[in-house]
């Protein structure tokens, strides 16, 4: 990662780093990023839950609190200086916003002791947090065929870096349930 902020991503943002909020923000952001997603990874896996308790519990609060006091803060702060319109900026907005609630939702059900709600509410944080991979993903196949630079086609990236991602998560979740509530009634 480079650190200078005339270099990269950071050149279309030379505004925004002016404010003083937008650099710490960013950072905030994508240092925790690739943690994030690591974990997130070993924590799906079903194992983890069972044969290394402790390391997913560890991984966990890690996961978490990254999401919660660094990376989804940040996000936040860097979803006020999006110049890509609108409908780009609600977009990051609500992705923002629900991957904090649905990892807050999931940590009270932990602690709860409601394993099945935090895990279906974990499943929808890491769902948010793959929009970082799927936004590079069609950010990169759509420069091909579509100017991004237009507000319109930016726009619709932006919701499908996250919507699809939800989307296919509720199903494998409802999926999930009317598998094992029709297991349960057998």
């Amino acid at each position: 990662m480079n650190f200078n902020s005339v270099y990269g991503f950071l050149t279309h943002k030379q505004e925004a780093i002016k404010s003083g909020f937008y650099l710490p923000a960013y950072y905030s952001h994508v240092l925790p990023a690739s943690i994030i997603l690591l974990i997130g990874i070993f924590q799906l896996h079903p194992y983890s839950r069972i044969k290394w308790y402790k390391a997913h519990k560890f991984l966990g609060k890690i996961y978490i609190s990254c999401i919660l006091f660094v990376s989804a803060p940040g996000a936040l702060i860097m979803s006020f200086y999006i110049q890509r319109g609108i409908s780009v900026q609600i977009s990051f907005l609500f992705q923002c916003v629900l991957w904090f609630i649905f990892t807050w939702i999931a940590y009270k059900a932990i602690t709860k002791g409601d394993i099945q709600s935090h895990i279906r509410w974990m499943l929808r944080s890491y769902s948010l947090t793959l929009a970082a991979i799927t936004l590079r993903l069609y950010v990169f196949v759509g420069s091909y065929f579509f100017d991004l630079a237009n507000s319109i086609s930016y726009s619709v990236i932006a919701w499908l870096s996250w919507l699809p991602n939800l989307l296919i998560c509720e199903l494998l979740i409802t999926q999930y349930k009317s598998t094992s509530q029709s297991y349960i009634n057998n």
